[in-house]
């Protein structure tokens, strides 16, 4: 028995968030969805972060220097909650004794469009 599938209309619809972050120390991905879910959490609660509709899209290595490393990233949330979601990413500033700067450079409808700012 094949399951049927969501007609568009009922679908809930996403925004992708594309993110630079600088840290001192090298992270992977799950290492990002921690940062993400433990910034979101502290700042709006766990009531309001299970609306948000978070997931970690994919994540690049872009560049390190002896200072920092970077790295790009694009996050899924839902359509209403994206501002929640950007200041929650904007006021982490530490993850394992590790400095960390996140702030967002695009914002679009579709993954590929937000791969353009990447």
């Amino acid at each position: 028995m094949k399951l049927k599938v969501l007609p568009p209309t009922l679908r809930k619809n996403n925004r992708y968030l594309t993110v630079e972050i600088k840290i001192t120390s090298p992270i992977v991905k799950d290492d990002l969805v921690t940062i993400v879910w433990d910034a979101c959490v502290r700042f709006q609660g766990e009531l309001n972060t299970a609306n948000y509709n978070l997931w970690v899209m994919k994540f690049y290595e872009q560049e390190h220097t002896d200072d920092y490393f970077c790295y790009k990233a694009i996050i899924r949330c839902q359509r209403g909650y994206v501002d929640e979601v950007r200041s929650a990413l904007a006021l982490s500033t530490r993850f394992n004794n590790s400095r960390i700067a996140i702030t967002t450079i695009g914002l679009s409808g579709t993954i590929k469009a937000s791969q353009k700012y990447i």
